[in-house]
């Protein structure tokens, strides 16, 4: 299985940047898919997912990110809007059966390389 994620770059604070995902998955549509970053010196850390159940945001990208997905092309996307500096990080992607832990790491079997997001001030 492979997650191939996509998007990231050097942004401005303000500015909006969307990351995509495309999972190597059959029967992607009965996967939870979620988002989560690392930013230097700091730990892994939920951002958004997209379950069966409906969306789940962090506290600090509510109302700024948008998560979605397009299951005909097994692509889960992360709109990222009003960027700020404290969004910089490592993005990652993530799949992982059906759960209740949607919202955390152990609820995830497959992970993504990364993309990297840089918002400067």
């Amino acid at each position: 299985v492979q997650l191939q994620a996509s998007g990231g770059g050097l942004v401005h604070t303000g500015a909006s940047l969307r990351l995509s995902c495309t999972a190597s998955l059959r029967a992607f549509v009965a996967y939870d898919m979620g988002w989560f970053r690392q930013a230097p010196g700091k730990e892994r850390e939920f951002v958004a997912s997209i379950t069966r159940d409906g969306v789940d945001y962090a506290n600090s990208v509510k109302g700024r990110f948008t998560i979605s997905r397009d299951n005909a092309k097994n692509t889960v996307y992360l709109q990222m809007n009003n960027v700020e500096a404290d969004d910089t990080a490592l993005y990652y992607c993530a799949a992982g059966p059906r759960s209740r832990f949607s919202s955390s790491s152990r609820g995830y079997k497959y992970w993504g390389q990364g993309t990297l997001v840089t918002v400067s001030s």
